[in-house]
Parts: C-alpha cells; sequence; structure tokens
C-alpha cells in the first residue's frame, strides 16, 4: 500500500500543481498584470510547486535528504531523461533559439549550489544567497525580454504573450475552484509523498537521499518529460533545452532557496561525492547543443537515455 500511496500523492500534486497555475494565471491576468511579468514569475513558480512542496515537506520532517535529492536527481533527469526520451522518437533541432546566456546562467548557479552545499548545510544563510541570485536573474529575464518584445525580433519569446494555462474567458467562480484546489492539494500530496517514500526508505535500508534521487525526482520530472515527449511527436521540440535550462536554474535557485530559509538541511556527504558531479556533468553535456548548435538525434538519444539508467542503476546498487 505504501507504493500506492506514494504513487498518489505525486499524482495529487501533479494535478494540484496545474490547478494552481491555471488559477493563479487567470486571476493575475484578470488583475491587469502583464502577461510577460505572469509568464516569467508565476507560471515559472507554478510549474515548479509540486517540487517546491516537497522539499518544503522534506526539510520539516527532518528527513533533507528527500529534499535534495529531489532536486539533484531531477536536474540530472530533466537533461538526460527528458531531453534524450524525445530525442530518440525524432530530431530536435538546437539552432532556432540562442539558449547561450541562460546556459551560462545555469551553470553559474550550479556551482553556487555546489559550493554552499560544501559549507555542510543548506541554512537561511544559503537560502538568501540562492534568492538573490535568482532575483538578478528573473530581472535580467525581464529586461531581455522587454527588449525582445519592442524589437520583435526573436521567435522564441513569442510564448510570452500566451502565458500556460490562460484561458480569457474563464468565469470567477473557476478561478477560485482552481485555486482551491491547488492551495488545498500541493500540501496534501506533498505531505503522503514525503511519508511513503520515507517508509519505503526504512523499508528496504536504503537513505533517504536513494529515495530523492530515484524514486521521488523521476516523478517529479515526468510532467517535463510528458510535455518534451509530445512536443518531440508534434515536431515541435526546437526549445526543449531552453524549457530544461529554465527548469533546472529554478530547482536550484528557488526550491532549495526556499526551503533552506524555512528549515536548515544538512547535505549528505555522499551527495557531495558523487551525485551533485554527476549532476553537473550532465549539465556539461549540454555544450554541443547550446554553444555549437548540433542537433539531438537519436544516437544522442541512445546516450543520454542510457547514462540516466546507467546513473539510477548505480545509485540503487
Amino acid at each position: 500500500m505504501v507504493f500506492v500511496f506514494a504513487v498518489l500523492g505525486l499524482l495529487i500534486l501533479l494535478l494540484a500543481g496545474d490547478a494552481l497555475v491555471k488559477g493563479a494565471v487567470n486571476l493575475s491576468l484578470r488583475l491587469g498584470v502583464p502577461a510577460l511579468i505572469v509568464s516569467l514569475t508565476i507560471v515559472a513558480f507554478g510549474t515548479s510547486a509540486p517540487e517546491l512542496l516537497i522539499s518544503v515537506q522534506a526539510a520539516l520532517e527532518g528527513v533533507p535528504g528527500i529534499a535534495l535529492g529531489n532536486v539533484i536527481g531531477s536536474n540530472t533527469a530533466n537533461v538526460l531523461l527528458v531531453l534524450g526520451v524525445p530525442a530518440l522518437i525524432t530530431v530536435m533541432h538546437t539552432s532556432q533559439c540562442d539558449t547561450r546566456k541562460s546556459y551560462y546562467q545555469m551553470i553559474a548557479g550550479s556551482i553556487l549550489f555546489i559550493v554552499l552545499a560544501f559549507r555542510g548545510v543548506f541554512d537561511w544563510i544559503s537560502g538568501l544567497i540562492l534568492l538573490a541570485a535568482l532575483a538578478l536573474i528573473l530581472g535580467d529575464a525581464m529586461r531581455d525580454a522587454l527588449l525582445h518584445r519592442r524589437d520583435g525580433c526573436d521567435p522564441c519569446s513569442d510564448d510570452l504573450e500566451e502565458p500556460e494555462g490562460a484561458d480569457p474567458d474563464m468565469p470567477g467562480w473557476k478561478i477560485g475552484l482552481f485555486l482551491l484546489l491547488g492551495l488545498i492539494g500541493l500540501p496534501l500530496g506533498a505531505d503522503l509523498l514525503v511519508d511513503s517514500a520515507t517508509e519505503i526508505a526504512e523499508m528496504f535500508g536504503v537513505p533517504d537521499t536513494v529515495i530523492g534521487l530515484t524514486l521521488v525526482a523521476l516523478g517529479t520530472s515526468l510532467p517535463e518529460l510528458a510535455t518534451t515527449v509530445m512536443a518531440a511527436i508534434r515536431k515541435q521540440a526546437d526549445v526543449a533545452i531552453g524549457n530544461v535550462i529554465g527548469s533546472n536554474m529554478f530547482n536550484l535557485l528557488a526550491i532549495i532557496g526556499v526551503a533552506s530559509t524555512i528549515a536548515p538541511m544538512p547535505v549528505d556527504p555522499e551527495l557531495l561525492e558523487f551525485d551533485i558531479w554527476v549532476m553537473l556533468g550532465a549539465s556539461i553535456l549540454l555544450i554541443p547543443f547550446v554553444l555549437f548548435k548540433k542537433d539531438l538525434g537519436r544516437v544522442w538519444g541512445v546516450v543520454l537515455s542510457g547514462l540516466y539508467v546507467s546513473y539510477i542503476l548505480l545509485v540503487l546498487t
């Protein structure tokens, strides 16, 4: 039953996160908040809400391994699995959007995260540093987006005009219902998943960090995987790398930043010895596609997916 509760908690989290995004986006647009700001802030935070709630809940319940393992494992899965599986379906062209600046920011964020991790604990000091870095990146992204919109020369910023989940005809009661479902479902799902994951770790005698790196991380990466697979099937996967880069930055800076200001999270030494470097190595693997505009074809799909399977097997053994 513990596995059933874990899946149920994950399902509640994903559905509640989607409901919260829809409600918050449409409420913000109705209140007159510009669509650009909604896309860069509310949508970005909303889609990371399940991971955020898991990390906060895990930190509060004294299982920081699940919180940190979830973020590190999700970032690794985002590169190796979320990009690898769609590449098995079709070639993803990466030459249409310039993601170099965001990529440099992600690498800088990853290095900052690693440096703070070697302090041995993510406390409120680490949290404030990570959130300050996030604020700088968001401010820079907003400035760039405004410039691109004014010049009308960036095809990758077209989706900023219509934020995810926007529906001009959505009635007020439905917006309220989405918000209510999101606000109730997120903590409920997080509590269920963290408790179940902790029980599974105890059942198999493995550290909670391992469960965070595998079961929880894979589960919270499923929405990104589903999105990129569908985009690949529709031949619209050209900006998948940009989405992965953005998701990874938010995981490191926003999720750990917020969670560590709420409760201190000691860092498992095994994360420092192996997993954190795998995460950084996976990010470095993006260099040919981001800097040299190489296409992500089936060969790379096999390589990336194979590396992820190998990594999971190593973690579990």
